[in-house]
């Protein structure tokens, strides 16, 4: 265990490596010079060529591409992110800093909630396959998997508006600052995001509950007596749960990137909403360290993934 360990905590540094030059790749091959959107015939302030030209050398984007990503990547270790090409006032990672509880706790909430709606739902159309209850629950998994998140909190905050006369604080507000002001805001966008996911979820655990109770050993639990509770509270239940921590992992990976539209319909600067500002705006900076974040979460959580898989089934060898 100790070595399976040790082997993909080593395997992770040439993956962010991976990632990091792809990342100052890509920035450098998509269309648009930020500068001239700065400070361009469309601005206020028109550059000259001279002053163009000054620009670009304080920046440091008049050396080599070698040398400005070893500069990127060795400030990265720094824990110095630079600043936005728009907002020099605030360095970017204070803006992280700021932002992320936020879209973290949203994302936390959705998972969360993904598991007490999907997780019983599934058993629940296993057990009683072909059933009303199955076909009911399984329409209603159908539709909330087909709605997109963005209408679903449209819909949510129309009819708490009109209905009720509430709406979510304009105000960010932390967990630690004002809990009752902070899960106002949070709630709402975590529902909207754990309803699809459970969906997901319940047709997942479906799938895998009705594949495990066919299996030989059931049967053979089955024909010595045992309770039908027992069976899937021992048999049934922890083998059908990998593929859906798999799923979780997936989902909680992309939800931190993958929020930007509930964001922006709850007025929630996470750092989805971030994330499109930055393309829209062209900044390089704030784009290339907002896309390693959520890659240095995705490897995280795929790392975490496969330790809790030896932690639930015992079969697993890590080899």
């Amino acid at each position: 265990m100790q070595q399976y360990i040790i082997r993909r905590l080593l395997l992770i540094i040439p993956t962010l490596i991976g990632v990091t030059v792809l990342i100052f790749l890509a920035m450098r091959v998509i269309p648009g010079d930020p500068l001239k959107s700065m400070a361009g015939e469309t601005s206020l302030y028109v550059l000259s060529d001279e002053e163009y030209e000054k620009v670009r050398k304080s920046l440091g984007l008049h050396r080599p591409l070698v040398v400005q990503y070893a500069d990127w990547v060795f400030d990265v270790a720094r824990g110095d992110l630079g600043y936005s090409f728009w907002r020099t006032k605030e360095p970017i990672s204070k803006t992280l800093i700021r932002r992320a509880p936020i879209t973290f706790q949203i994302a936390i909430i959705a998972i969360v909630l993904s598991w007490i709606i999907g997780i019983p739902a599934g058993i629940l159309c296993a057990m009683r396959r072909n059933s009303s209850a199955d076909y009911s629950l399984r329409m209603l998994i159908t539709f909330l998997m087909a709605i997109p998140n963005f209408w679903l909190a449209l819909v949510f905050l129309l009819i708490t508006v009109v209905f009720f006369q509430w709406r979510p604080p304009f105000e960010v507000t932390y967990l630690w600052t004002d809990p009752v002001r902070n899960l106002q805001m949070t709630i709402p966008p975590g529902v909207c995001l754990g309803l699809g996911m459970g969906s997901i979820i319940a047709r997942m655990v479906r799938a895998t509950f009705l594949e495990v109770l066919r299996e030989d050993y059931v049967r053979t639990a089955r024909s010595k007596g045992l309770k039908e509770t027992l069976i899937v509270k021992r048999h049934v239940l922890r083998n059908a749960f990998l593929p859906v921590l798999t799923l979780t992992g997936l989902q909680l990976a992309a939800l931190l990137g993958g929020t930007v539209a509930v964001e922006r319909a709850f007025n929630i600067p996470g750092l989805g909403f971030s994330l499109v500002f930055a393309i829209i705006e062209r900044d390089y900076m704030m784009i290339q360290n907002l896309v390693l974040l959520f890659g240095v979460c995705t490897i995280a959580v795929n790392f975490l993934t496969d330790i809790l898989y030896g932690v639930i089934d015992p079969r697993i060898r890590f080899s």
